[in-house]
């Protein structure tokens, strides 16, 4: 089963460990790849990709899963299959900063999935070895807080997370394969399930910017993608989309306005994209003329909502394109790209 990646928004960085809150006009873009260095960065603009960035000067330990910028400020952060399962970097316009140091108390097992809450105070990582198989910790400019305390209702096996300002979902191996707690200051009690449960093992999901929504996809068993609205707790989920994807899906984002729900699949076109509001699905947007090369990996929006990268199994790993809603020509190659397609990260900023 192929992993998977995806990255938030972020500015600037303050003095001192202070944060500045306002947008940052400069864009970056990252993916993961499962050979060293195992994490690229790149500038980015309306032309593309620049030159990439230096590599850190710790490198990521193991085959990268997913990765996240931390909204409104240059935290990057990439959960692997390898102690300590996750790593941190300050990142700004000048690249990678030196790592933070790990929390104290680790993930229990290989690092499925990362994220931070839209403010960037908490991140919450998840891992499908061992229980309690969710860690989350308070995060600042000194990063990892101590780790809250464990959810009473525990994940049996994780796979994504996603927090909205008030709100986490996991994303489980196992029926009910979805769980959603209020967060806080940790982990209230566990919403009751959802009515119509995800069809299979819930790879990929994530809240809409408001909060509203919640997209959660899966594997193997069609409709391969679920949407419920969320307000303190699951509402009855959307109609399935007129255009269901054709395979599993393990990628999922919304544009950063929400009026887009773009998921990465297997089997062509590896990418599908369809309006969004809260009526639910709209009309599929009609594919890239340019496909990417082999199934989808992950997909991300730029924080502008003006472009879609998607990471994928086979040529150069990674295929962005113009988004104006639709997809425009795709951009060229990065001219520093990796060589291995076993990692499913891809975020912009």
């Amino acid at each position: 089963m192929p992993l998977i990646g995806t990255i938030a928004n972020s500015s600037a960085r303050g003095f001192g460990g202070l944060r500045s809150f306002a947008p940052a006009a400069a864009q970056y873009i990252a993916f993961g790849d499962a050979d060293s260095p195992r994490i690229f960065a790149y500038p980015w603009s309306s032309s593309g990709f620049g030159t990439k960035y230096a590599d850190p000067a710790t490198l990521p330990a193991g085959n990268p899963i997913r990765s996240t910028f931390a909204n409104s400020y240059g935290d990057l952060g990439m959960s692997h299959g390898t102690t300590p399962f996750a790593t941190v970097y300050p990142f700004s316009s000048s690249g990678f900063g030196t790592k933070y140091s790990n929390p104290a108390t680790l993930l229990a097992g290989t690092g499925f999935g990362i994220g931070f809450n839209p403010a960037g105070t908490r991140i919450g990582l998840i891992t499908n070895d061992n229980s309690p198989y969710v860690a989350t910790y308070p995060w600042s400019g000194s990063g990892f807080g101590t780790k809250y305390a464990d959810p009473a209702n525990l994940p049996a096996g994780g796979r994504d997370i996603s927090f909205s300002s008030t709100d986490v979902a996991i994303g489980v191996e196992g029926s009910p394969y979805v769980k959603a707690y209020p967060f806080t200051s940790g982990f209230g009690t566990k919403y009751a399930d959802p009515a119509t449960l995800p069809a299979n093992a819930s790879i990929a999901l994530k809240f809409s910017p408001s909060g509203a929504d919640l997209a959660v996809t899966n594997v193997s068993t069609s409709p391969y993608l679920q949407v419920y609205p969320f307000s303190a707790g699951f509402g009855s989920k959307y109609a399935n989309p007129g255009t269901l994807p054709p395979n599993s899906c393990v990628g999922v984002d919304f544009t950063p306005s929400g009026d887009a729900l773009a998921v990465a699949h297997n089997d062509s076109p590896y990418v599908s994209v369809y309006p969004w509001s809260g009526s639910g699905f709209g009309t599929k947007y009609s594919d890239p003329a340019t496909l990417p090369p082999g199934n989808g990996l992950g997909v991300s929006f730029s924080s502008l909502g003006t472009d879609i990268a998607v990471k994928h199994a086979d040529g150069v790993f990674i295929s962005v394109y113009p988004w104006s809603p639709g997809f425009g020509t795709k951009y060229s190659n990065p001219a520093t790209t990796g060589t291995s397609g076993g990692s499913n990260a891809v975020a912009f900023r």
